[in-house]
């Protein structure tokens, strides 16, 4: 291992973790003064540790340390493969005792491994049967695999290939014994134990009680899946603490092998042992001092004591960028960043955790610290509008390339690099300002910046722009590694069993149920602005370094539920139930109406199979509302601005933008060329990563969209095509129309509510969703299942990828409701639509 090399370096704290029942502290050596390349680590253990070796006792509490030497893998003559403690110590609390050990080298020896009882095998008990086995038989004999088989078996490795004939058992109890006298401290009766699917192939023996220390026999698994599983006799029941492993048997052992007597003698047991170490460790005593000023705001430490090597190394390099002695150290980005953070990792990292664990620090970092309220400073901007701490993305211009016969996309010229320039500029919540003459170091920690992060992720794209005064933002210092695991609550879907009922009155002799009843009286809340919830969204920035500190930043804001989802099963009467909302406010919305673009109808769209199905609904339960079915653009053309002003019910496919010239007749009634109106992709899910990858900083030449799947012309048709539609929609809702004038388009209105049945089917877009959205139509006619392009033109029209509810396609006053028996709760991305769609967040 050629640790005798490593008397030559420091080791300086990396990072603290916490684990099961301990924490880690890992320390490692770097070349080029500690910021080069890792030399050894030394992992210090701190709680429950196990002691490893034969005259252990078990469990105890205190401390344990892990050398490992990388210099093998660096210095001729090479040494490959995985990296494994070369020496260790461990501090029980109950003595203090303490000897260094370090691995020895590895003996040879022959066991005898023999087995009693039956237990079912990982094979057996995972359902695999006979034929499974048989088919990798023949799979051997095939013309092109004979010769890799022939030099498997060369190779004592067949076992690859084949099962053993009696691999459906394993043996309940293993026996080892023989061998030399070093063999002895794994000799021992091993007990399989009940519990399944904790280890590998639920391969786990526990040699029985009374015999100490305990020990595990287990199947290391080959990770790299280039060799076979091995089976290894350990004191950890991890097979990934190497310094634990006392046996390795050689790869072609099965624990079947325990039940054949042929085969109970193994060959070539690795035996690991360690033996006393002459090894010291010393902490070198540091001259750095670390305070926290309180006369500075955002003056989160000073440090002092820094030797002029000190200096040096920390501003070698940025002392180029500038002849000033106070430097602003790139600690963010690149190569050099990275040395630099080493180098303050090595010198600062643990006065500075000693400075907050003496409760020194201006912050509290426990893990129930109280959330401290953001002042804004005088003049600042509006909470999340500062184009300098988030800078702005460069609009899109499409433009038709004659050449290539297609829409293309650019920016400006040199918007771009001025967009990329601005994200690189852009303040940081954490700065280090050294001071060279002063030899001082001073952090910065300015909430203001992540404040504004924080409210921009709640504003940005929802035009609301001019509220960031009226958002709460507040902050907090965190050490993450001393916080608790987050407490996650299932997914509740909320019912309406402890409201009210609302009676309404529909056409005899119908009435509603009285789950119905209370679905209005939510519904009715939900538009009379009676339901509201708190919007959030949080902002994180790690003080570079291995600290383990963040700063979070959260901003709320109180709003409205513009909506919901009736999730009622199949048959439930959710058609009824909206219908009977309708009723209950047709004063309200007829009152409300106004020419020349607002309506007192509801908007109902539906499947195209489902629109005879709603106009029967209403003529059923609510004859007196006056309803117009819209089947498409021939229909539309049919009615004035005053018919649908004045209807009470207005219903209309879904997919109607995929009805014939119907986009074209919106551009030719906002003033546009019909000419221009692009066609609708084919497929739907071809989704644009709404970061800056792709468009501004491409990942590389040949993943320009960071990985995100499908095909980029799908991507652009489908980015082109929502560009149009919304840009002709906001010059039509510009336009004027008299009450007389046919034809207008359903985008122009402002409806009291919308309602969108069976609104799962818009959403579906992956394959499997569209499978199972087929199987659900086959099963019930009601269940309006339509193709896949339509599902797009769907999307189009319910604006599902439009953050400002202002300029999606469909404007209502009320709410805005959908109705489905199977909602999409199986993936975070459907929730979210459905949330952000349905609830107007």
């Amino acid at each position: 291992h050629r640790a005798k090399d490593l008397d030559k370096f420091v080791f300086n704290l990396h990072r603290i973790r916490r684990d099961k029942k301990a924490w880690r502290i890992i320390y490692y050596a770097r070349a080029d003064a500690g910021t080069g390349e890792a030399i050894a680590e030394f992992v210090v253990t701190i709680g429950e540790v196990k002691e490893r070796g034969a005259d252990s006792t078990g469990v105890k509490r205190g401390v344990q340390g892990q050398l490992t030497s990388f210099l093998p893998a660096k210095l001729p003559p090479l040494v490959y493969g995985p990296m494994v403690p070369c020496a260790k110590l461990t501090v029980a609390s109950d003595d203090g005792k303490f000897e260094w050990m370090q691995r020895t080298e590895t003996r040879t020896t022959d066991l005898l491994v023999s087995g009693n009882g039956e237990t079912p095998s990982f094979r057996a008990e995972a359902g695999i049967n006979d034929d499974a086995a048989n088919a990798l038989e023949m799979f051997t004999k095939t013309r092109h695999k004979l010769k890799l088989v022939a030099a498997a078996k060369k190779r004592g490795e067949l076992r690859r290939w084949l099962y053993p004939d009696n691999w459906k058992t394993w043996p309940e109890t293993i026996t080892i014994s023989g061998g030399d006298t070093s063999a002895s401290v794994v000799h021992g009766k091993y007990i399989r134990a009940d519990c399944r699917q904790t280890t590998n192939q639920s391969a786990l023996w526990i040699r029985e009680k009374g015999s100490e220390p305990t020990l595990y026999l287990l199947l290391h698994p080959k990770v790299s899946r280039n060799g076979a599983d091995y089976a290894v006799v350990s004191s950890s029941i991890s097979h990934q603490d190497a310094s634990s492993i006392l046996a390795t048997f050689p790869s072609n052992w099965q624990p079947c092998d325990a039940l054949k007597s042929q085969l109970h003698e193994v060959k070539g047991v690795k035996l690991s042992s360690w033996s006393p170490l002459a090894l010291k460790c010393n902490v070198p005593k540091s001259e750095i001092t670390v305070s926290s000023p309180n006369e500075s705001q955002d003056t989160l430490l000073e440090i002092s004591g820094f030797s002029d090597l000190d200096i040096t190394m920390l501003s070698r390099n940025d002392a180029s960028r500038s002849s000033s002695t106070t430097l602003r150290l790139n600690v963010a980005r690149g190569q050099k960043a990275q040395q630099t953070v080493r180098l303050f990792n090595s010198l600062c990292i643990t006065p500075i955790l000693q400075h907050a664990a003496r409760g020194q620090l201006k912050y509290d970092i426990s893990p129930d610290a109280s959330w401290i309220d953001f002042v804004p400073p005088p003049n600042d901007p509006a909470v999340g509008s500062c184009d300098i701490i988030v800078p702005r993305k460069p609009a899109e211009i499409w433009e038709y390339d004659d050449e290539r016969e297609e829409w293309v996309r650019h920016t400006e010229p040199g918007a771009s690099r001025q967009y990329y320039t601005a994200l690189q500029e852009a303040p940081q919540t954490f700065n280090m300002i050294l001071n060279t003459n002063e030899k001082k170091l001073v952090i910065r920690c300015d909430p203001r910046i992540a404040a504004h992060r924080a409210a921009r992720n709640l504003i940005d794209g929802r035009g609301l722009f001019n509220l960031g005064n009226d958002l709460s933002v507040k902050y907090r210092l965190s050490d993450t590694a001393r916080q608790t695991d987050p407490v996650l609550d299932p997914f509740n879907v909320s019912n309406c069993e402890s409201l009210d009922p609302t009676s309404i009155e529909l056409n005899e002799p119908y009435e509603l149920y009285a789950r119905q009843k209370k679905a209005v009286t939510k519904m009715a809340q939900i538009e009379d602005g009676m339901t509201a919830f708190e919007e959030l969204e949080m902002f994180e920035e790690t003080m570079p370094g291995s600290s383990g500190w963040s700063l979070i930043a959260k901003a709320t804001r109180t709003n409205k539920i513009r909506g919901g989802v009736i999730a009622d099963a199949i048959g439930a009467g959710k058609t009824v139930i909206s219908i009977a909302l309708i009723v209950r406010g047709i004063q309200h919305a007829r009152a409300a109406r106004k020419g020349p673009s607002k309506s007192s109808a509801t908007l109902v769209v539906v499947p195209p199979g489902l629109l005879d199905q709603w106009v029967g609904e209403i003529k059923k339960f609510a004859p007196a509302l006056k309803s117009v079915r819209i089947y498409g653009l021939k229909c539309l053309k049919e009615l004035s601005v005053k018919d649908l002003i004045e209807a009470d019910v207005v219903i209309c496919p879904v997919d109607i933008l995929e009805d014939k010239g119907y986009f074209q007749h919106v551009l030719q009634k906002c003033g546009e060329n019909q000419a221009v109106a692009p066609k609708l992709p084919t497929y739907a899910g071809q989704r644009e990563r709404s970061e800056a990858l792709g468009v501004w900083v491409p990942a590389s030449s040949q993943d320009p969209y960071g990985g995100t799947k499908g095909s980029q012309n799908d991507r652009n048709k489908s980015a082109h095509y929502t560009f149009v539609y919304a840009d002709s929609i906001q010059k039509l809702r510009k336009k004027s129309f008299k009450m007389s004038d046919k034809g207008v388009p359903l985008e122009y209105f402002e409806w009291e509510r919308v309602i969108v049945d069976e609104i799962h089917e818009s959403l579906c877009t992956s394959k499997g969703e569209m499978n199972q959205a087929k199987e659900a139509a086959e099963e019930d006619d009601a269940a309006g299942f339509f193709k896949e392009k339509n599902r797009r033109a769907g999307r189009e029209l319910l604006g599902v990828t439009e953050k400002d509810i202002t300029k999606r396609p469909l404007r209502f006053r009320a709410a805005m409701f959908g109705l489905t028996g199977t909602p999409l709760l199986d993936s975070c991305d459907r929730v979210i639509e459905l949330a952000n769609l349905m609830g107007g967040t």
